[in-house]
């Protein structure tokens, strides 16, 4: 088994480096019987977007004098705020100002820059063991969101050009490093093809189809401004495998595709609506309702327009012979119960093309353990794409019995946030409720003295920094991301925005310094 990196251990943690992770496991769980009034609760939050800014705040607000060392992989912090939401929502990013407050507090510790068991995705990053961090802390928390994608896993997905990830596009016009240079082409043909029928779909549609004199205005960034003025799509499919009763966006977001300016929208099946909408529940009555209305401008009339494609199943991407992407082909389905909010859906065998010069699959995001979970004896599980917990984001370790029934025990000290912890699913409200429920978990098991990780000190920082500060790498404090706050602003002020983002980790340093 491979030991911990040495370079980047404490000295007391480096000691015990011939001894195997798994080996010692038992003894970072180990119950602690000192009072827990004697001292401060010291925990580290891995990821630093809604969940774990809202679960440091519910701690701090319940248990007094917590410490709370928050670890995020890229120099800038807000994780989906920053990233994730469509920049024509600042008013969704307003989440901000809490996470402000929260940092201000003298007990907080940004620490960016610097990933937890991985290398985070970026140049110019720190690294530190899982191991390591946990001989030094209480608690920790896991809330370091989805950094994966689903796939179709249909012919032609991997080997042709022009399918993007709903994910690596959104990532891509909100400035993420990551997703820099996708420079996805949007001049080979005028129809485009969205999989998937979620908020993110419906983001993605949106930036397609919105005027670029809009988007100008928000905090899109200046490469994305630019490829969609070049782009040629005038017509865009949003295709789902079920009917507009089951779709997962909300009304909203298909409201605002509804008022684009001189964008037409193609009236859905009336055969997938009740007759009666009145009659259905007051959320899904009004969703129905916009979609049977439909746009304010006719599709007749329109430089561009959209549809609500229900009841098709992707089967196949279909190239040209130089290789990029130029038909979709699908598989009609049949309802079993077209009204039913959770019905069955089966396949029918025929097939219908659709012209397609780009597409994107938009079908979830998924998370991914971290290196050093097995050793951790931390239960990840691949399939749901979480940490496995008690539903209130306390992380378990799973077993099995003498009737090989298996069984899940809290593993102290350990907990988890956001989609790592219920999946990839809900807005930055739900993400709040969720962060607090595993607040409240924390606040609750160290006031009932409950076991917590027993590690070589409760340090925190203080005994990983001098590692980690030792090595080439740079470690953004909070005062280091207000500069590179300000210069994004000040770029943006010379473009008529509120801000232009780096795009890379290199320009976010050196913006830092």
């Amino acid at each position: 088994m491979s030991l911990i990196a040495k370079s980047w251990l404490c000295a007391s943690c480096r000691r015990k480096t011939s001894i195997p992770l798994a080996a010692r496991s038992r003894y970072s769980y180990s119950y602690s019987t000192a009072s827990r009034h004697d001292r401060p609760l010291r925990m580290a939050v891995v990821g630093s977007g809604p969940a774990g800014f809202y679960t440091a705040y519910r701690v701090m607000s319940k248990v007094p004098k917590t410490k709370v060392d928050m670890f995020e992989a890229l120099p800038v912090p807000y994780g989906l705020v920053r990233f994730g939401v469509a920049p024509d929502h600042p008013e969704v990013k307003n989440c901000q100002e809490k996470f402000e407050e929260v940092a201000s507090s003298p007990d907080f510790t940004f620490i960016g820059n610097v990933s937890i068991g991985n290398t985070g995705g970026h140049f110019h990053g720190c690294t530190i063991p899982l191991a390591s961090v946990l001989h030094h802390y209480d608690a920790i928390v896991f809330a370091y969101g989805a950094s994966k994608d689903k796939k179709l896993g249909i012919p032609g997905e991997s080997e042709l050009r022009d399918i993007y990830s709903a994910r690596e596009f959104v990532g891509w016009y909100n400035g993420l490093p990551e997703y820099a240079d996708l420079a996805p082409d949007l001049t080979k043909g005028d129809e485009a093809v969205i999989i998937g029928q979620g908020n993110v779909a419906l983001d993605v549609a949106r930036m397609l189809l919105e005027n670029v004199d809009v988007l100008r205005k928000s905090d899109i960034t200046e490469a994305a401004i630019e490829t969609l003025l070049k782009s040629r799509i005038k017509r865009v499919h949003i295709v789902g495998r079920r009917g507009p009763m089951q779709a997962a966006f909300t009304i909203k977001e298909v409201r605002e595709l509804m008022k684009l300016h001189g964008v037409g929208f193609h009236d859905i099946d009336m055969s997938l609506v009740p007759d009666e909408i009145s009659k259905l529940p007051r959320a899904r009555r009004r969703l129905m309702e916009i979609m049977v209305k439909g746009s304010t401008a006719k599709v007749d009339d329109a430089s561009k327009s959209w549809s609500l494609d229900f009841c098709l199943s992707p089967t196949e991407f279909l190239g040209r012979q130089n290789g990029s992407l130029e038909r979709t082909v699908f598989e009609r389905t049949v309802l079993s119960s077209p009204f039913d909010p959770f019905t069955s859906v089966t396949g029918t065998a025929e097939k219908l093309t659709i012209p397609s010069s780009v597409a994107f699959r938009s079908i979830g995001y998924k998370s991914v353990a971290l290196p050093g979970f097995n050793e951790a004896g931390i239960s990840f599980n691949d399939r749901k794409g979480i940490i496995d917990n008690d539903g209130m984001g306390r992380a378990l370790r799973l077993s099995k019995d003498e009737n090989n029934t298996e069984q899940g025990s809290h593993l102290p000290g350990v907990y988890c946030a956001g989609w790592v912890k219920r999946g990839p699913t809900g807005v930055i409200a739900s993400t709040m409720e969720d962060a607090f429920s595993t607040g409240d978990a924390i606040a609750s098991d160290w006031n009932s003295e409950a076991p917590f990780i027993k590690g070589e000190s409760s340090s925190g920082w203080e005994a990983l920094r001098a590692g980690v500060e030792h090595g080439k790498c740079k470690v953004i404090k909070w005062e280091d991301w207000q500069k590179i706050d300000k210069a994004e602003k000040d770029r943006g002020l010379l473009v008529g925005k509120e801000r232009e983002k780096f795009t890379s980790t290199k320009e976010m340093l050196a913006a830092a310094t």
